[in-house]
């Protein structure tokens, strides 16, 4: 009996090795990196209600290590290859950090092309996957979205016109918004988000272009008395293009089902969230920036607008030009880009 026994128990165990096998592949833990502060409104109100999200629908078999503000080391410039290379799973990152290296996407960094950020986000997934599903081939990408709209925020002196922006140093985020700062009177400086509060308090910088939504998370409210921004009835002055990429082998590892959450939680859907939400966060921005003493605040007219456009027109032709010496049709894929964020909207 006693032996009987013994050769079922085995034999049982034999066949549910597999069985065991299986329920292990169907819980994993996720790391998720990326330059934001914990206290920051994309951290917040992004990035770790989408990971709750995912949580939930994968009935807790997916969790997330969750690491802000470069925890796990490194740069901004390297987290794209860190979800490359398996050091992390899951990053979010500027596209922009790395000059040149997604050359195809700066097509919505260039000026006066984006007013609303959900309908910006939408043409930038359709892009990607129209115009070039190469661009992130290292890695499997989830997500691409851009912020809400470009903003002057100075220490000294208030900017009402680019006549205003000369001899300044003004930081910007992407090779393409550094051109435009150079196009519009300013001296550029290429630097990443977490740099500006130190450049600004040592005079290294004399005033940043970010949106109004990451202004309290970098102190820009506090370092920066003079804020200058275009309304919302016309194109803004610039956005910034983002990615949220996991490592392909991880993703490729995942059972079906769990597949499919990270599928139901990527995509145009999400990427149209993410910027709905990070330009809703605007207004947060903004009032903080409005609560702290002494910020003096210029909103410029349309015939300012209208400098600024005939500035950086240039730039446009410019980039259609690289596209074209890469061996891509430059002007095809900006029109691409412009129907779909005209159609979106």
């Amino acid at each position: 009996m006693k032996r009987r026994s013994l050769i079922q128990g085995a034999a049982a165990a034999a066949l549910g090795v597999p069985h065991l096998a299986g329920l292990a592949q169907q819980s994993l833990t996720l790391k998720f990196h990326t330059f934001m502060s914990p206290m920051s409104n994309v951290w917040q109100m992004m990035h770790l209600p989408w990971m709750q999200k995912v949580e939930k629908e994968s009935g807790g078999r997916i969790k997330f290590e969750a690491y802000p503000a470069m925890q796990l080391g490194g740069t901004p410039v390297q987290l794209y290859d860190q979800a490359r290379d398996g050091v992390v799973d899951i990053i979010w990152t500027v596209c922009g950090s790395t000059a040149g290296r997604f050359n195809r996407i700066e097509v919505f960094e260039l000026p006066f092309i984006m007013n609303n950020a959900e309908a910006t986000s939408k043409a930038y997934w359709e892009y990607f996957q129209t115009q070039c599903p190469d661009e992130f081939k290292e890695t499997h990408v989830l997500a691409l979205h851009v912020h809400g709209p470009g903003m002057i925020h100075t220490v000294k002196k208030l900017v009402k016109s680019p006549a205003d922006l000369r001899g300044m140093k003004v930081r910007g985020p992407t090779r393409q918004v550094t051109k435009l700062l150079g196009a519009i009177g300013a001296t550029p400086v290429g630097m990443p988000l977490p740099g500006i509060p130190d450049a600004l308090s040592k005079g290294t910088i004399d005033g940043c272009a970010i949106p109004w939504e990451v202004v309290p998370a970098v102190k820009v409210n506090e370092l920066c008395k003079f804020h200058s921004e275009f309304d919302h009835t016309g194109p803004a002055l610039y956005t910034t293009t983002f990615v949220m990429a996991m490592n392909k082998p991880k993703y490729d590892s995942l059972a079906p089902d769990l597949k499919k959450v990270i599928d139901a939680n990527s995509g145009l859907a999400t990427s149209a969230w993410l910027g709905k939400t990070q330009q809703a966060n605007d207004v947060l921005g903004r009032k903080t920036t409005e609560d702290t003493p002494g910020n003096t605040f210029y909103t410029f007219t349309q015939a300012e607008r209208e400098q600024f456009i005939k500035l950086s027109s240039s730039i446009d032709d410019d980039w259609v030009a690289d596209m074209d010496k890469r061996g891509y049709k430059g002007k095809e894929l900006l029109a691409a880009a412009k129907s779909l964020i005209a159609k979106n909207a």
